[in-house]
């Protein structure tokens, strides 16, 4: 089958476009009418760096790829609202593998209310998918960026973390999972392969929050994103932190530090917030109104710069999170 009749095929399993959008796939661009303000994100998952073929289903590759990329817009407190996916295809990817990623994407945007809008299709020596997604709010002044965090803010984190790096253990070694019940080996690896953007939980969040981040790279660089855009330091308290289940268990079979790997382990996609104190309540209330996650404060904001994870009894603990451009470690 050729590209155009490949695309042609792709595009009959689309839905009905939301009611922003005007002018869907299909021609050469797509035309939205939003109202209030809109925020944009471009994220891209590639075979070999953020999945490996044969380690799940193609559907789950799909799912994958437009969570990454609408996390950034629960980190801004968005509604989400049109996707363009680019698929960079390798020669041995079959009509059948297509539409399988095709089916995840289609999942997960309806789960999230995301209207796929358009895209392109392209060989690749990998198999790649880019995808841009456009948020919305109602006004600028409801979307959240990370420069607000000010000093006296209690910094939330919602969710767990540490699940997402524990489950790339497993999956790079699966004797690890004798260590946990096999619920729980199950669901970190879901952490890893099927992240969940918390977009509900981000716009229950912007109501109070200075500022917001999701943590991709991990709590330690993405806290240092946050701090460095506020221009302010973050206290952190290693013993509040929200790990998860089973993560001690896979961290200790790995020879592998507990809290480093929940600190610098990326891929969780939990948003971390600065809020502040007298808006804990409220934030807490509408999280659970929104039954996605909890929200746990784990620190302050104060004056200064940097990031600082204190460890039980004081001494810091040094960690940092992923960096794809990072010159490998001195052996």
């Amino acid at each position: 089958m050729g590209e155009f009749e490949l695309l042609a095929k792709l595009r009959e399993r689309l839905p009905q476009d939301g009611a922003r959008v005007l002018l869907g796939s299909g021609d050469d661009a797509a035309i939205t009418v939003p109202g209030g303000a809109t925020t944009t994100s471009v994220d891209a998952i590639v075979e070999g760096v953020h999945f490996r073929r044969g380690e799940s289903e193609l559907r789950t590759v799909g799912r994958k790829a437009l969570a990454t990329a609408l996390s950034d817009l629960a980190a801004m407190g968005a509604e989400a609202g049109e996707a363009y996916v680019v698929l960079g295809a390798p020669a041995d990817l079959t009509e059948s593998d297509f539409l399988a990623l095709l089916d995840g994407l289609l999942e997960l945007a309806e789960e999230t209310g995301t209207t796929l809008a358009g895209g392109d299709l392209t060989r690749a020596p990998a198999l790649t998918l880019a995808t841009t997604v456009v948020g919305h709010a109602p006004s600028p002044e409801q979307l959240i960026s990370r420069a607000g965090a000010q000093p006296g803010d209690l910094l939330v984190l919602t969710g767990e973390i540490g699940g997402a790096a524990a489950g790339r253990l497993l999956l790079e070694d699966p004797s690890l999972a004798s260590t946990v019940p096999e619920s729980t080996a199950e669901r970190l690896c879901a952490r890893q392969l099927d992240p969940t953007p918390r977009l509900r939980s981000g716009r229950a969040l912007a109501t109070g929050a200075h500022a917001m981040i999701d943590l991709s790279d991990g709590l330690g660089a993405d806290a240092s994103h946050l701090a460095e855009a506020s221009g302010v330091a973050l206290r952190i308290d290693a013993s509040s932190l929200p790990i998860a289940k089973g993560v001690a268990e896979i961290a200790a079979a790995a020879a592998r530090e507990p809290l480093e790997l929940a600190a610098a382990g990326g891929e969780d996609y939990e948003l971390l917030a600065a809020l502040p104190p007298e808006r804990l309540g409220d934030a807490s209330i509408q999280l659970g109104e929104a039954a996605e996650t909890t929200l746990t404060p784990i620190g302050e904001v104060e004056a200064g710069e940097g990031v600082e994870i204190r460890l039980p009894g004081g001494k810091p603990l040094a960690t940092q999170g992923y960096d794809h451009f990072a010159e490998p470690a001195e052996p």
